[in-house]
């Protein structure tokens, strides 16, 4: 189904073990969502026999996770760039700043009323792009947008799997009212029932 908003736009920041195992902090609000365009890159390969396509794979391999914000506080620019505040309060970009991963939620309005969930559980982001204009005739606004590169997480889930995404539809077979409820209260871990074998 077709969504036609978005809203919601949380970051948690991401703590990282000696053997790079990710934990998650309380999510924040990032900014108000404009937009979001997640575009994923695909490892393909295809094996041929017997003159045909035999096997095919297509592995998650990165993703471009654009985000158009409002506005992004000095706050969120520090977690988000690796940027740091001076002492007046001045945020001072370097380039000799890493930028730290962090997790991204958001939700999507459907054309049901209803919203898709999402988190994306590692991305890296750049410095965010400005657009700047003179006003004129006519009033436009320009707002700041920030690229960053979707990966999957270190930590793997129960399955033994690293996974990059996760997202879900309010009011779907299955999704209970506590999974939507509590979406922003903490990165999403995926959760498994241990299937018992018939012997």
């Amino acid at each position: 189904m077709a969504t036609i908003g978005m809203d919601k736009l949380y970051y948690a920041k991401i703590t990282e073990a000696e053997d790079g195992e990710e934990t998650y902090d309380t999510p924040v609000i990032l900014a108000k969502a404009i937009s979001a365009e997640l575009s994923v890159e695909l490892a393909e390969a295809t094996l041929y026999a017997d003159d045909g396509a035999s096997e095919v794979v297509k592995d998650f391999k990165s993703g471009k996770l654009t985000l158009g914000v409002d506005d992004i506080g000095i706050t969120a620019a520090q977690n988000l760039t690796g940027a740091l505040a001076d002492d007046n309060g001045v945020l001072i970009s370097a380039g000799e700043n890493i930028a730290p991963p962090v997790a991204i939620g958001f939700r999507a309005l459907r054309a049901n009323g209803k919203y898709r969930y999402f988190w994306l559980y590692r991305v890296i982001f750049g410095i965010p792009s400005t657009n700047l204009q003179t006003k004129g005739d006519s009033i436009t606004f320009q707002t700041p947008s920030i690229e960053g590169t979707v990966m999957r997480r270190n930590k793997p889930d129960s399955k033994g799997t690293h996974p990059w995404k996760a997202e879900v539809s309010e009011g779907a077979s299955g999704v209970t009212t506590e999974t939507i409820s509590g979406w922003f209260g903490q990165v999403y871990e995926p959760t498994y029932t241990e299937a018992t074998s018939g012997e």
